[in-house]
C-alpha cells in the first residue's frame, strides 16, 4: 500500500442506540459508556442518531389538533424544552470531553434549545473535545414542524479534518436534492446521516447517495424501546418496556453504494467498518455530480448561506455615519 493511501485508512462507526427520553443525564451517561466501548474499537470518526440527546418522542402528539391545542400537550413541550440542551453550554463540554477521551471525532444528533424555541441539531466535535460547528434541520417532517424550527442555510457546513471532509444531512433532509447537490459541492466524503426512520426503503436512499455523491455514508438510527421513556409517556399501544418504537437499521455504505457494515435491527449497536477514503476518487472516475458529469450551462443552484435573524438591532448613528461618509 503506498504511503497517501495507508494515511486515507481510517476505522469509522456508527453508534445504534436509544435515549433515555426526557433525562438527559442519564442519556449523557448511556452515551459516555458507548463512546468508551467505541474507542476500545479504535475508531476515528462516531456518528449517534438524530435527536440522540434531548430525545425524539415518537408517537406523541403535543395535544395538536386543527384550531385546538391542549394544556397536556404544552406540558409534553415544556417537558420536552426542559430536556434539550444549550449550544455552547455544559451538556456540549460534556460531550466534547467524550470525544476527547475517544480521541476520535464524534457527531451527534442533539436537540437544541435557543430561547423557547427548539431545534433538530446535529453537533460535530473534534478529537480534541472542540466543538467544531453544528448543522441545524432545514425542514422538519410532519407533526415535527409542531416542536422544531427550521434551520437555514448559515448551517449547512462541511468540515476538512485529517480523516476527511465531515458533513450531515438529519433524516429526511436526505430527500432534498438541492441540499445534496450542496454538500457534493462542498467536497464531502464522509456523509453523516443520523435519522430515526426505520423503514427498508431507507436502506435503499442511503446507497443511492453513496452512489449518486461517491462518498462514504455513514447513517446511525435509533433503536429506542417503551423502556427508554418514563412510565407517564402517553402513547397508544401496549405498555411493555421492550416494545420497539424505533428498531434500529444503522448502516455504513461504501462510494460505490455496497454496504460495508450492517444493517443491524432489534439491538443497540456499535458498527464499524474500515474504510479507504481514496475510494470516493477511484468512484469519481465515471461519475463526478458537481465535476465532470455536471451541465452549469444548463442547470444552476444558488445556496443563500446567511443567517435569518427574526429581529436585528443597530444604531441609528452607524447608519448615519455610513449616509454622510457616502455623501
Amino acid at each position: 500500500m503506498r504511503q497517501e493511501e495507508a494515511m486515507s485508512a481510517c476505522r469509522v462507526a456508527v453508534i445504534q442506540a436509544g435515549t433515555s427520553l426526557f433525562d438527559t443525564p442519564k442519556t449523557l451517561e448511556r452515551m459516555e459508556a458507548l463512546c468508551v466501548e467505541a474507542a476500545s474499537q479504535g475508531v476515528e470518526l462516531a456518528v449517534f442518531p438524530e435527536a440522540y440527546v434531548g430525545g425524539y418522542p415518537k408517537g406523541l402528539d403535543f395535544g395538536a389538533r386543527m384550531g385546538t391545542r391542549s394544556a397536556e400537550g404544552r406540558e409534553d413541550y415544556l417537558r420536552y424544552w426542559q430536556a434539550a440542551i444549550d449550544v455552547p453550554g455544559p451538556e456540549c463540554k460534556a460531550i466534547g470531553s467524550f470525544a476527547a477521551k475517544m480521541k476520535s471525532h464524534l457527531v451527534t444528533g442533539v436537540i437544541e434549545r435557543d430561547g423557547a424555541t427548539l431545534y433538530c441539531t446535529v453537533l460535530f466535535f473534534g478529537p480534541d473535545g472542540s466543538l467544531l460547528g453544528k448543522h441545524r434541520k432545514l425542514m422538519p417532517t410532519a407533526s415535527e414542524r409542531l416542536v422544531w424550527g427550521q434551520g437555514d442555510g448559515s448551517t449547512i457546513p462541511v468540515f476538512d479534518t485529517h480523516i476527511g471532509k465531515i458533513g450531515a444531512a438529519i433524516c429526511w433532509e436526505n430527500y432534498m436534492p438541492n441540499l445534496r447537490q450542496t454538500m457534493y459541492a462542498k467536497g464531502i466524503n464522509l456523509w453523516c446521516a443520523p435519522t430515526v426512520d426505520e423503514r427498508e426503503i431507507w436502506q435503499s436512499s442511503m446507497r443511492h447517495i453513496a452512489y449518486e455523491g461517491r462518498t462514504f455514508v455513514l447513517s446511525a438510527c435509533q433503536y429506542f424501546t417503551r423502556g427508554d421513556a418514563p412510565a407517564n409517556y402517553d402513547i397508544a399501544g401496549d405498555n411493555d418496556p421492550a416494545r420497539e418504537l424505533i428498531r434500529g437499521g444503522s448502516v455504513i455504505v461504501s462510494p460505490m453504494g455496497e454496504v460495508i457494515a450492517g444493517p443491524v435491527y432489534g439491538r443497540e449497536a456499535i458498527i464499524t467498518a474500515d474504510i479507504d477514503l481514496m475510494d470516493t476518487i477511484r468512484g469519481k472516475y465515471d461519475l463526478d455530480v458537481v465535476g465532470h458529469y455536471a451541465r452549469p450551462d444548463v442547470f444552476t443552484l444558488q445556496v443563500n448561506e446567511a443567517e435569518k435573524k427574526p429581529v436585528e438591532f443597530f444604531d441609528d448613528s452607524e447608519v448615519l455615519l455610513c449616509d454622510e461618509d457616502e455623501a
